[in-house]
């Protein structure tokens, strides 16, 4: 509870709405076991790439493969500030998604990177840009999804 007090106005989500709550759609239930089934079959599959995956691999369209995640950050950063700015409250899908994608750019960022220099660019590029921002997003998004309509 400590921790949800250092987002100014914002609230914490209750995840258990109380007797009174109206019970979701029986599409929307279905809809909801699907995805934790989904989710709970992926975990052996898991297994399986950490000890079947080559320790390094070469890939054919790697330049393309960062180019496009850095290009989608900044279409999210533009969308997301554009939206925010002219008051829309559909700036809390973009910035969700947004700070979703420079979590994962630092992730792979680090843990790609080469020992040496390489490696101090994207841990400093990590604290120091994608994961301030994405903080920044998730607070925007958190704000406005704990509010009322």
């Amino acid at each position: 509870m400590a921790a949800a007090e250092g987002f100014g106005r914002a609230g914490v989500i209750p995840l258990d709405e109380g007797p009174g709550a109206p019970c979701p759609a029986r599409g929307m239930r279905r809809a909801g076991r699907l995805l934790v089934a989904c989710g709970l079959a992926l975990l052996p599959w898991l297994y399986v790439l950490a000890t079947g995956l080559p320790a390094t691999a070469t890939a054919a369209h790697w330049p393309l493969a960062w180019v496009g995640l850095d290009a989608l950050e900044a279409f999210g950063l533009i969308v997301t500030g554009l939206l925010v700015a002219r008051g829309d409250r559909r700036h809390a899908l973009a910035a969700a998604a947004t700070a979703t994608l420079l979590v994962v750019d630092a992730w792979f960022d680090t843990t790609t990177a080469a020992p040496g220099g390489d490696f101090a660019t994207a841990v400093a590029m990590a604290l120091g840009a994608e994961l301030p921002l994405a903080a920044v997003c998730g607070r925007l998004a958190l704000r406005t999804l704990s509010r009322p309509a």
